[in-house]
């Protein structure tokens, strides 16, 4: 079932939105080499604590972590590690979930390790474009996949496979809400937008092959063929005349 929002559940939102939007901005200055993805995430979760948010990801499933880290190969759901080094080069996803009075938003953000090679700087730009061209497709009366066939458009027009076993979601009370976002499909499939209507959107591609496995830790998503990965991901709300994006300041 598709929860509707009302003022009140979307000021809260935009509230966990502008919190974790405001802690991933200052992220930026700690992505450096020598540092662990568990230093990271330690740091990320004693902001989010110290900033009014639960950390929804801790506990979720049996995850242990308030974040997933996912490096270079790994899509999403990296866990953090003390044996995970940053080096130069790396490609950092960050993964974070956060709740302001029992009201969530979701975001990913990618990070540079020094210099990087110019397939990660062109997959980062390519998810980044398809993220905000989904964005700009929404408004009430489209269908949910108008946003996933934007997102395939986009990202294979740069040459670059669009995960397929994975997809965005609904999102509000609960971290993960109906309904499913792909992003891949057919125009004019799946439900209606319709005003109050919040969505975690987040398109994650591959350099090579869209096909992914899960790492010997349970967790980790990695590509198949060892191909770089990207992910990015926002909070946004249908409103009457397209969309507002929460996780961003």
């Amino acid at each position: 079932m598709i929860v509707i929002k009302n003022k009140a559940a979307i000021d809260k939102m935009h509230m966990a939105g502008q919190l974790l939007a405001g802690i991933m901005a200052e992220m930026s200055d700690r992505i450096e080499v020598g540092v662990s993805t568990l230093e990271l995430d330690r740091l990320i979760e004693e902001k989010m604590r110290r900033a009014g948010l639960f950390p929804v990801c801790k506990g979720y499933g049996g995850y242990k972590y308030a974040t997933c880290i996912s490096l270079n190969d790994v899509v999403i759901h990296g866990v953090p590690s003390d044996k995970n080094i940053l080096k130069i080069g790396d490609f950092v996803k960050i993964d974070v979930a956060g709740s302001y009075k029992h009201y969530c938003a979701d975001m990913t953000r990618s990070f540079f390790v020094g210099k990087v090679g110019t397939v990660v700087k062109r997959l980062a730009a390519a998810a980044q474009w398809a993220l905000d061209c989904a964005i700009k497709e929404i408004a009430p009366g489209k269908h949910l996949s108008d946003i996933s066939v934007v997102i395939q458009k986009e990202v294979e027009r740069d040459g670059f496979g669009v995960v397929r076993t994975f997809a965005g979601h609904g999102i509000g009370r609960g971290l993960h809400e109906d309904p499913e976002v792909p992003n891949f499909g057919k125009p004019g499939e799946g439900p209606l937008l319709r005003e109050g209507m919040t969505l975690a959107i987040e398109p994650m591609i591959t350099e090579h092959g869209h096909e992914v496995v899960t790492a010997r830790d349970g967790w980790s998503i990695k590509t198949v063929d060892g191909g770089l990965a990207a992910h990015v991901e926002d909070t946004v709300v249908v409103l009457r005349d397209g969309a507002q994006v929460l996780t961003r300041i």
